[in-house]
């Protein structure tokens, strides 16, 4: 029943997309506006729906960032996108350069200043990801990168990596790191959702100038503690079982 439940709120939240982006998309053709709005409101609807039909409740802590700030993000599954989305007022990603080509997410996701690369090759992502920042292709907003580059099974490990550095370095922003557990409930791969809370937790800033080592370091240590202490909370072990 669970598993049966989970198909039903999967292909309602994307039948719900598509209904939305009929609805939006001629404001967000003339007005950037419209696209935030849309991504808004439908992060919202599956986060209002997700405590509905399966119990999951969701949660964002801490101060939510405003203005323009890096936001570095431990990555579990969909929902931490969901969920920092639905809190800050202009989002915009380093993605994966394919998702330009998903239907109603690509476009939508252009349209908020995300910037598209090609993690295949890491030295011309790296440069990819530092002309679409800092040439002035994505608007001002929180820029919301993943330091592990990758979604994370709760309890796996996997290094940060040194973009995230290197776009702290660069921009000169202050950088917000945010945690989470949500893989407990909404997994990275599969269709089962379980009840309980999701939780992401945005951190104290990181300020700017400090050395490349030293900010991921710290970043890495803040994130994995508090990561580790919202899985315990929600009653998972440190291997996220």
């Amino acid at each position: 029943m669970r598993w049966l439940v989970s198909l039903v709120f999967n292909v309602q939240i994307y039948v719900v997309m598509a209904l939305m982006a009929v609805v939006f998309t001629p404001w967000a053709l003339v007005d950037r506006r419209g696209a935030y709005a849309a991504v808004h409101a439908w992060c919202g609807w599956v986060r209002w729906s997700a405590r509905r039909m399966l119990g999951l409740r969701t949660e964002v802590r801490g101060p939510v960032p405003e203005g323009e700030v890096l936001i570095a993000a431990k990555h579990q599954s969909f929902l931490d996108v969901i969920l920092i989305v639905s809190a800050v007022p202009r989002p915009k990603f380093i993605m994966k350069r394919e998702l330009k080509w998903a239907p109603i997410v690509g476009w939508y996701a252009l349209r908020i200043g995300c910037v598209p690369v090609d993690r295949g090759r890491r030295a011309e992502a790296m440069r990819q990801m530092m002309r679409g920042v800092t040439e002035g292709a994505a608007p001002p907003g929180q820029l919301i990168i993943y330091p592990q580059g990758t979604r994370i099974a709760p309890g796996a490990k996997a290094p940060y990596k040194m973009g995230s550095a290197v776009l702290y370095q660069t921009t000169g922003l202050p950088c917000v790191p945010a945690a989470t557990n949500v893989g407990l409930f909404w997994p990275r791969r599969g269709i089962r959702r379980e009840p309980g809370l999701a939780v992401v937790e945005f951190l104290e800033p990181i300020a700017p100038g400090l050395p490349a080592a030293a900010f991921t370091a710290r970043l890495e240590r803040e994130v994995e503690a508090r990561s580790d202490a919202l899985m315990a909370e929600a009653g998972a072990a440190p291997d996220g079982r």
